[in-house]
């Protein structure tokens, strides 16, 4: 909420959203992985999520928020195959330079992130929950 102070839950909230858009862009990625187009321009390439700091001036934290999702600087796997429908005059097609092991640890990592915020977030809320019970 802009103008509002940032609460523990909104730096975990913050979190949890930039990893979900990291593997929602490695699920991607994944599913295009070894397409096939008729030129180099049509070619998928693979997209990254890309993260930048976020201060917020009236409590001093610092949280992340998603910068964009961009296209890697990859080119396409040129391949002959001359008798693919998609091949050019050449016989020619361009494979989705995707690089499926590369895709599956962002995948993972992103998960293990997003799960350890899920479980900084639980305990932080029993434990002030725990504090709401002592009074």
């Amino acid at each position: 909420m802009p103008g509002s102070p940032m609460t523990l839950f909104t730096l975990g909230h913050r979190a949890m959203s930039a990893q979900l858009v990291r593997m929602n862009a490695a699920a991607s990625n994944l599913a295009n992985a070894g397409s096939v187009a008729a030129s180099e321009e049509e070619a998928y390439r693979p997209m990254r999520a890309v993260f930048a700091e976020e201060l917020d001036a009236a409590t001093g934290l610092r949280s992340v928020r998603v910068d964009g999702v961009y296209q890697a600087d990859v080119a396409p796997v040129k391949q002959h195959q001359p008798g693919h429908p998609l091949a050019d005059e050449n016989g020619d097609v361009w494979v989705s330079p995707v690089d499926e092991n590369e895709e599956m640890v962002e995948m993972l990592e992103a998960s293990r992130q997003y799960r350890n915020m899920v479980e900084a977030m639980s305990t932080a809320k029993q434990l002030m929950l725990e504090t709401m019970r002592m009074k």
